[in-house]
Formats: structure tokens, C-alpha cells, sequence
């Protein structure tokens, strides 16, 4: 313990204020590997997965469900962080996801831990889908034939993806259904038959095809691009399913209940409060029953249909008052389930419950060295606050641990979507670090984040740089006038839809920034909407109209107005900008286009490139080496605290990322 305390309380003496008591925790505390995460148990009970490094990766460990932590043994060897990773059914197999170098191109890979090596140290993983520049996507797999797994590939046309059957064990597939009709989602029942297909027009548009015999489509369901709806589940005798719409007169999305036969719709449950979405429905893992549901508003909150998890989650957080509780993982017959514990200022923790005795038996805790210093992390607060037109929004302010929550300098960070995407109450490594280094950190949920409805979700529509970007901007001044924030020491920072919003208050609200961290922002919305992945195809009109139609004269003028690459020459603070090579979806042209703008227009701009890396930085070297570029860029503008040690290999790594913006070349395109 003594050491994880020296190696968490790092403190730069000269740079720590008189008046801050809480010392300056280390970097790799908030964004290095965790000791140990993941945790899962084997449906049969006899093996117990995690996650912990190897390499310098996060890569899959295997211990016997009786042996200790220390005797588990590595069973991949990933260069590159996992995207998740899951048992087959049957117990036998491991399966888990990952890319190449950060281009979202998925490949399945499975694992047999039981396997003998083929002379090294680690049995082999074999790649199911090896495929180059293919998306895979998992639509199923099988509990009555745990060889079988269904997935998408998009092999054959990059738009949109054919289903096919896959066995694991050979890696052999089956074409089941070749996607010639802008299919965008096949379901399937309990008994994984699959009962139901949607198709997506050139609109936006979304129509729920019945599947009989022989593949026959009949429609039984359609909703426009500014509409949702899904089918969530079954009943448990598979004959009719549970459905979620906001179809129509619905703000707030509604669970339905749907006769397979009628398509008649029954309402079943909706928002008790009527401020969000219906959040989630809940089904036993082996009876298909529905026996939950839950809602976010500030925090989650469960509704229990059924006195079996309703007496469970009672015991279980009555032992953790104060955290947010949930079942990880657990055994088919559920006699013993992995309990994950967590909260804003908590460093997350693993527990075994044996339900046959309700014994608690401690696991892991995640990050030890940060459980070591949680007495110096700060609580996040939700609230809300009135936008330019009168729109409440809700938004989680973190204030520093031991200051005087007046005159602060402020992060406003700002999430990614924007469409969807929401920020939500708990740890938060980003909120966590800034706070520690003496910000005030306000996380704006604007229109268009998801979960709120319908109205406020499309409120954003047409709106980036504008009302959009007004429900940031109020945001600042609600912190001013409650006298939290210097109002000459404010920031701006975020990732994809955060990293545009960067750009566009730093251009077009120029006076009210200090500084901006873009990570991942487009800058020109006409070459964004040009380099879209193919198979994003069936969400084209989604994007059009959230940004505006590039086909249309209207369109355009939006478009261009909206995009910071053209006010580039307002842009008159200074700007940090960090990107990833292998971008799908914001290129690397993203990024370049406005260095180049700001530097041939003598302003102060600095840029990270990371040769492997896409949407955001997933390595742990390249995330360190950002976020101590990221610290020093806001200390040398806010008078923020700031680490000034870096170790050696993060430091080479920043090196490495670092880019002379005068060798940055890029020919825009006229428009």
C-alpha cells in the first residue's frame, strides 16, 4: 500500500497552490492500464476471465474458478486493445473483437484456453473473419448450437452487410441471406429463428418486415429518420415481442408489447416521470422472462417486475450504500455471479456472490492505486440550465476537491454523437484528472445528446454552430454568473462531435474561449459527409439531416456556414488538436485542413498524429503521452496545475505523435 501511495500522491511542488490541499495525482492513476478489469465467469462455473496486461496491452487471463488471481495465466497476445470479449455458451470457446490499428474494421477472433500452444507460449487465436477492409458484426450466437454464431460481413458490398453462418470450431461459413434491399438489422427470437427484418431507404425511412417462409418480407411496421423503433425482446413463449417506438404524437419512447399476429401494439411501460426514453428492458438469460427495466435521468434507476432480482439488487446494494451495483457476469444456473461495484468518486471493484449462502467474496479492485487516493476525487453533480431560446439542459458539473468553487478556470467537455450519445453520472476518468488540476469541469448534455425524447434529440437538427453550440455557450455563462468560473480562463475540449464543437467555439464564439483541445473533430462537414465508411450508407440521410443535404443549394450554405475550417481566420486562441491516422469516420484530413488554415494565417496551433490509431486514442502509451500534452497545453493558457515528470517511455511516445505543423500539406477542396 505504501508504494501505491507514493506512486498516486506525485505531487509538482511548484506548481500547487497555497490554497490547494489535495496533491497532484498522477497521470497513469486516470488513463494507464488498470491493474486488472474485465472480469467474467465461465457459464459452467469452473473458469474465471479478466483482463490485465500483457505487453504493454490489455489482452484476456485465465485462472481456474478456485485459484487465486496470481496463478492466472495469459491467453492472447493482442497489440492491439480489445474491443470485448465473451464466453460461447457451451463454455468452450472464447470469443473477442478488434481491429487494425484503429480503422474499425472488425475481425471475430476465437480462442479454445484449453487448447496446447503450436509451439508458443499461448494457445493460438484464430481469426473467423479474416477479411481486409471488412466491418464484421455479430447478430447472434447460438446457446442451442454454441458451435453456431451469426454475423454480417460486408465482403461483397461495402454498403451493407450479408448474413452468414459461422462455425466457430472451422471457421467456415454459410451464406444465409445476401443483402440486396438495404437491409439494416436481422432479429431473431428465444429460439433464434429469425423473425424479423428492416430495410432503410434513401429517406431515412425504416420499415419492420415480418419473415415467413421462404424468406417472404411482409411489412408490419415503418417509421421516418426522425423516429426509432426496435424490437427489444420476446415473450417467453416467443409468440409475441416486446417493441420500443416513439412513433408519431411520442416524445419520449415508449415499451410496447406487439401481437406478432396483428401487429397491434399495448403499451407496457413508459418513463414514471416522463423525462426520458425508456431505458432498457430486462430478460433472465435462461427463462426469457421480463423482469426489469430501467431509466437514466441523473442516475439509472431500475424497475423490478420480479421479486427474485428485486430482493437480489436490494441485498446487493444495501452491502455497497452509495455505489452503483450490477451483475457482471454469472453462471447459467446463476449460483455464483460477479458483482461490479462503481461510482463518480470510486475506483471500480469485483465481487463473487454465492447465492446459495448471499456470501459476498472480494475479487479485484480495478485500479488499486486510485482506491489508495479516492478521499481526492471530486463528486459529480448534476444540473441544469436554461439555454438561448429557454431549453433546459441538463448537464454534471465536477468541482475540484479542496478550492473554493469560485473564479475557477473551466473545461467545458464536450461529448462525442452528437445524435445519441449522452454523458451520464459516474467515474469519469477525464472529469476526474481535470478536477484534480484545479478545474471546474461542466459535461453539457446539448440537444440532440439521446435518451430525452424525440424533440430534444432532433432540436439539433440543422443546428450545429448554432443553437447547438448556444447550449455550450450558456453553459459558460451559467458558470459566470454563479460565480464559479473566471470567465478570461475557460476552455473548450471534447472528442468526434466534441472536437467539431471545439473548433466552432473557438471560431465562432472567439471571445468567450481561452483555449480548445479538439480530439477528433471535423472541421470541413462537406469533406466529412464525402469520406463517410460505405456502410454507413443507410444512415446517409440521418447525417443530411443533422448537417444539411451537400446536394442542395440550402444545403450547402449550411453546410458551409456551419463548418469552423471556413471561419478559420476567426479563430484567434490557441488550439490543440490530436488525431488518429486510421480514422474512419473523422480522416485524418479532418485535422489537417485546419492546421494548415491556422498555420498559414500565423496562428497558434499544435497537433498529435498517431500513426496507429483511429476514432480516439486507444493505446495506453499514446493515451498518456496525450493527456501530458493535453495538461501542459492547459496550464501554459489557464494557470491550471500540471505534472511536469514524464516518464521516458511516455515522453519518446509524445515525441514520436508530435507533429511540425509546417510540414503539414493539404489542398483543400473548393466549395
Amino acid at each position: 500500500m505504501k508504494k501505491l501511495l507514493f506512486f498516486a500522491l506525485m505531487v509538482s511542488s511548484s506548481l500547487m497552490s497555497n490554497a490547494q490541499t489535495v496533491p497532484l495525482l498522477d497521470r497513469d492513476l486516470f488513463f494507464g492500464n488498470p491493474e486488472i478489469a474485465g472480469g467474467q465467469i465461465s457459464p459452467d462455473g469452473k473458469y474465471i476471465t479478466f483482463m490485465k496486461e500483457h505487453q504493454g496491452i490489455m489482452n484476456i487471463f485465465i485462472k481456474g474458478f478456485d485459484e487465486p488471481f496470481e496463478k492466472a495465466r495469459p491467453i492472447t497476445d493482442s497489440k492491439r486493445p480489445l474491443y470485448g470479449y465473451f464466453w460461447t455458451y457451451d463454455s468452450k470457446y472464447i470469443l473477442y473483437v478488434k481491429d487494425n490499428d484503429g480503422d474499425e474494421n472488425m475481425n471475430v477472433f476465437a480462442v479454445d484456453p484449453n487448447a496446447k500452444s503450436a509451439g508458443g507460449p499461448l494457445p493460438v487465436s484464430r481469426n473467423l473473419t479474416p477479411m481486409k477492409n471488412v466491418a464484421a458484426q455479430i447478430f447472434l450466437v447460438s446457446k442451442k448450437n454454441p458451435d453456431i454464431m451469426y454475423v454480417g460481413l460486408n465482403d461483397r458490398d461495402p454498403a451493407w452487410h450479408d448474413l452468414y453462418e459461422l462455425s466457430i470450431s472451422t471457421g467456415k461459413t454459410k451464406l444465409l441471406y445476401k443483402n440486396t434491399e438495404r437491409i439494416t438489422g436481422f432479429d431473431f427470437d428465444w429460439n433464434e429463428t429469425m423473425r424479423a427484418m428492416s430495410k432503410t431507404d434513401e429517406k431515412g425511412n425504416t420499415i419492420l418486415y415480418k419473415v415467413g417462409e421462404g424468406n417472404k418480407l411482409t411489412p408490419i411496421y415503418d417509421f421516418n429518420v426522425q423516429e426509432s423503433a426496435y424490437i427489444t425482446g420476446w415473450t417467453e413463449d416467443n409468440k409475441n415481442c416486446y417493441f420500443v417506438s416513439n412513433k408519431g404524437d411520442l416524445d419520449k419512447s415508449v415499451l410496447f408489447m406487439m401481437d406478432w399476429e396483428t401487429s397491434t401494439l399495448t403499451e407496457v411501460e413508459r418513463d414514471p416521470m416522463n423525462k426520458v426514453d425508456f431505458g432498457g428492458a430486462i430478460f433472465d438469460s435462461e427463462t426469457h422472462k421480463f423482469v426489469g427495466s430501467s431509466y437514466t435521468v441523473d442516475k439509472t434507476v431500475n424497475y423490478w417486475k420480479d421479486d427474485y432480482y428485486k430482493n437480489l439488487y436490494a441485498y446487493l446494494e444495501s452491502q455497497f450504500p452509495g455505489k452503483e451495483v450490477s451483475v457482471q457476469s454469472a453462471t447459467r444456473d446463476k449460483s455464483k455471479m460477479l458483482i461490479a461495484t462503481s461510482g463518480d468518486r470510486f475506483a471500480s471493484e469485483l465481487h463473487l456472490y454465492d447465492a446459495s449462502t448471499k456470501k459476498l467474496t472480494f475479487q479485484y479492485t480495478s485500479r488499486p492505486a486510485l482506491k489508495a487516493v479516492e478521499q481526492y476525487l471530486a463528486p459529480m453533480q448534476p444540473i441544469t440550465y436554461k439555454s438561448s431560446d429557454g431549453l433546459e439542459i441538463p448537464a454534471y458539473l465536477t468541482l475540484p476537491v479542496g478550492i473554493d468553487p469560485k473564479n475557477l478556470p473551466v473545461v467545458m467537455l464536450i461529448h462525442g454523437g452528437p445524435k445519441g450519445p449522452r454523458d451520464s453520472w459516474g467515474y469519469d476518468p477525464e472529469a476526474q484528472f481535470l478536477a484534480n488540476r484545479g478545474y471546474a469541469v461542466l459535461q453539457p448534455n446539448f440537444r440532440a445528446s439521446g435518451g430525452y425524447g424525440k424533440k430534444f434529440l432532433n432540436a439539433g437538427d440543422g443546428q450545429w454552430g448554432l443553437l447547438m453550440q448556444d447550449d455550450i455557450t450558456w453553459g459558460v455563462k451559467y458558470l459566470v454568473e454563479k460565480g464559479i468560473a473566471d470567465k478570461n480562463r475557460v476552455a473548450i475540449m471534447g472528442g468526434s462531435y466534441g472536437g467539431y464543437a471545439t473548433l466552432a467555439g473557438l471560431a465562432f464564439t472567439p471571445d468567450l474561449y481561452a483555449c480548445g483541445v479538439d480530439i477528433v473533430g471535423p472541421s470541413n462537414i462537406f469533406t466529412l459527409l464525402e469520406s463517410v465508411p460505405a456502410y454507413w450508407e443507410s444512415g446517409r440521410a440521418f447525417l443530411y439531416g443533422m448537417v444539411g443535404d451537400p446536394n442542395t443549394e440550402a444545403g450547402k450554405k449550411r453546410i458551409r456556414e456551419a463548418s469552423p475550417l471556413f471561419s478559420a481566420d476567426k479563430i484567434v486562441k490557441p488550439l490543440l488538436i490530436i488525431q488518429g491516422a486510421n480514422d474512419p469516420r473523422v480522416k485524418q484530413a479532418e485535422a489537417d485542413q485546419i492546421v494548415v488554415a491556422l498555420r498559414d494565417k500565423g496562428k497558434q496551433v499544435a497537433y498529435l498524429l498517431a500513426k496507429d490509431e483511429g476514432h480516439g486514442f486507444a493505446k495506453p502509451l499514446n493515451k498518456k503521452a496525450m493527456y501530458a500534452e493535453v495538461e501542459q497545453f492547459l496550464a501554459s493558457v489557464l494557470k491550471g496545475r500540471a505534472q511536469t515528470d514524464m516518464k521516458e517511455d511516455v515522453a519518446k511516445q509524445l515525441e514520436l505523435i508530435k507533429v511540425d505543423v509546417k510540414q503539414v500539406q493539404y489542398a483543400p477542396t473548393e466549395k
